[in-house]
This record gives C-alpha cells, structure tokens and sequence, in this order.
C-alpha cells in the first residue's frame, strides 16, 4: 500500500481525539498502559474467550479525563481476530481517529499481505517490514541481518552435515503460533529427536523439511528492547529502553532438574519445548551497552536503505551472548517485543535513565504519537 493512501486517511483525523488501538494479545497491556500515561484512551480488540482479561480485570475507571484504575478504556469483541481487519471495522476505526500499533499476534492471526495491502488504518510502525519477520520468505531478516553485516547463528544446510550442537527451529504442529524447536548435535540425534517429536504430534513433515537449522549459541538470552525515532531532532534517535529475557516451557522446568532425573524422564518427557509463557527484566554489564547500540546502528540503516523509509518506533533484537561476549541475533521483532509488558508501569533502568520517569516501550510509542502530534510530524511516524 503507498504511504500516501494511509496519509490521505489521517488527513481526516481529529487529532484532539486520537485513540491508541491494538490486538488484544502479546503486548498489548504495555500499550494500553502507555496510552493512558501520556493522556489518549486506549481501545482493545478482542476474540470472543480471551476478553476478560481486558473487560473484567484491567477495564479502566475515569473520573473525567483522569485515570483512577486500569487501562482498557474500551474493547471490541469479535467472535475471530480476523472480523477486526473487515473493511466495516477499517471504516469504524478511521472514524474513530485509530492510530494502530501492530503486535506479532496481529501479524500471526491477520495474513501479513492483507496488513499490507488492504488495511488502510495507519500503523505506527514500520508496516512493510513486518514480513520480514517470516524465516524463509524472501528478504526475510537473515537477508537483512547479511546486508547490514550483522552477526547471527550460522546456518547448517543440511541435517547430514551437522557436527556440532544445533537447534532446529520450526513451528509446533498444534500450537501454531509455538515453536516446535530442538536441539541436537549430530544426524543421528537429530534422526532420533525429530522421530520422537513427529510421533508426539508437537513438529509435523511439511514444517520439518522447511526448518532451519542454524548453531547453536552457548549464552544467556537478551531481548534488546529498542526504539527509534524520526522526529527526534536534537539527541540519538535510538534509544535501550530496556532488556528482557524468557521463561520457557517446558524447558525453564528441564534446567530446574537434576541431571540423575533428567536421565529417568520418559519418552514424551525428554525434549524439551520452547514456548515462551513469561518474561523478565535483565540489564547489561556497561561496557556490552555500545556493543548493543552498534547492532542497533546496523539495523536501523539496513531497513533504511533495503525497507524504506525503514524501521519507526519500537523494534526488538534477540541476542545471545558466547563466552567471548560477543552478540550473535537469533531473531529479529521489527516492532513491539513480546516481553514488553515486564516493564509497563514501572519502566526500565535504561527507559527510566534516559527520560528521567518510568518508561516503558508501550509508553515511549504514546509519547512519540504525543511528541508528533506537537511537532506537526505525525505522517512520519505512521505507514
């Protein structure tokens, strides 16, 4: 879709009455919590079974314009997430001065073409790069990791050639939005595995012959919070607002045991999965900080010069760490992280230094979308 069609669409906004909207999943308490900090309300929508974490328990109380509890000011209920991207409800949201912010639970149960081509509610966010985030399509972000010579796990072509530990990523065959992931460390395990998990149900053929494998990075895990801004004019226009890392089940609860139990586990017991059930807050040893700005730096000219106009606002690197402290990116969230939320509300070491109050990534995109606004930028920051 041209920008310029989502342009035109704001044209008609009343900007004294934006509304802040977003997929009820994955993010979007950190950016309905934002919202309402830096003054807009917040609008969720919902699949009919999984409303009432939003209309029961975090539903907002006003007392005028001021906030007293919660932060869901209203939610839409739709029997699937895919009614919300009608062109009836594209039409109620342009009424309604929307500004959207897409999450990857958004780009998961809305085919990312449509998001692209078809709905024309204004993202804050960089929409085309949002496909960019399915492995295996072309320019996906191994391309754009290649292009901008950043440093990422090295593919294995092949299952016969591997010789040294790998992991083997592709989707859970029931979960569909899970990951189907293990590891191994040779054909012969990685043979014995894949049998095991075809037989449980948990990877399917099709998605085992388009897995990708790649090395696997011995380190801890660090979920780069990033933002970046275009209307920034006087400082950095990339900003750490925070680090987060992953709980993951059934995995977290395998390193809990002892190695003596690990060994008596049975047959669908041992491998472990990898679906992310939580998060955390981490920070970095000081002097990894410009290590971490440099893959940063990388990143945003890579989208500039391969996804124009490039990255806006919040985007997110997975990284592990070795033993030589170097960063290799395992993945790439080319908007809101998924662990964003463990900051919403009281904000991050990095967030809170940078602007003196607690900032989370949800709120740092209300007060980009404010900043805008003030600045008479806001077609810069929406596609």
């Amino acid at each position: 879709m041209d920008r310029k069609v989502v342009w035109k669409q704001l044209d008609s906004y009343d900007l004294s009455k934006i509304k802040v909207g977003v997929l009820a999943s994955h993010s979007a308490l950190d950016v309905a919590d934002g919202a309402v900090e830096e003054g807009f309300r917040s609008v969720l929508y919902c699949k009919k079974g999984r409303e009432r974490t939003y209309v029961n328990y975090f539903k907002s109380k006003r007392v005028g314009s001021k906030v007293e509890r919660g932060c869901v000011d209203e939610v839409i209920v739709y029997d699937d997430f895919k009614q919300m991207a009608s062109n009836a409800e594209q039409e109620k949201m342009l009424k309604d001065n929307v500004l959207f912010i897409p999450n990857r639970s958004f780009t998961s149960y809305i085919d990312v073409d449509y998001i692209e081509n078809e709905f024309k509610v204004p993202l804050v966010g960089s929409r085309n790069l949002l496909a960019s985030e399915e492995r295996g399509k072309e320019k996906d972000y191994y391309w754009l990791l290649e292009k901008a010579g950043l440093p990422y796990p090295k593919k294995v072509e092949s299952p016969e050639k591997i010789d040294k530990l790998v992991i083997v990523k592709l989707h859970h065959a029931k979960k569909k939005l899970e990951r189907g992931f293990f590891t191994a460390s040779s054909f012969k395990e990685y043979q014995e595995k894949s049998s095991a998990l075809l037989k449980q149900r948990v990877i399917d053929d099709e998605s085992l012959q388009n897995a990708r494998i790649e090395e696997y990075i011995i380190g801890p895990v660090f979920n780069l919070d990033f933002f970046y801004s275009p209307v920034e004019e006087e400082l950095s226009k990339i900003e750490l607002l925070g680090v987060d890392w992953r709980f993951e089940t059934s995995l977290d609860g395998h390193v809990r045991l002892p190695a003596v139990q690990q060994v008596t586990l049975s047959e669908s017991q041992k491998i472990p999965e990898y679906t992310v059930c939580g998060h955390n807050s981490a920070t970095l040893r000081e002097s990894l900080l410009e290590n971490a700005f440099n893959l940063a730096e990388k990143y945003v000219k890579a989208t500039q010069e391969h996804y124009k106009p490039g990255i806006i606002g919040a985007f997110c690197l997975q990284t592990c760490v070795d033993k030589d402290l170097k960063f290799h990116i395992y993945d790439v969230a080319p908007r809101i992280g998924g662990g964003t939320n463990v900051h919403m509300g009281v904000g991050h070491a990095y967030g809170n230094a940078l602007w003196r109050k607690p900032m989370s990534t949800g709120r740092r995109t209300a007060l980009e979308i404010k900043r805008a606004i003030e600045k008479d930028k806001l077609k810069e920051i929406v596609t």
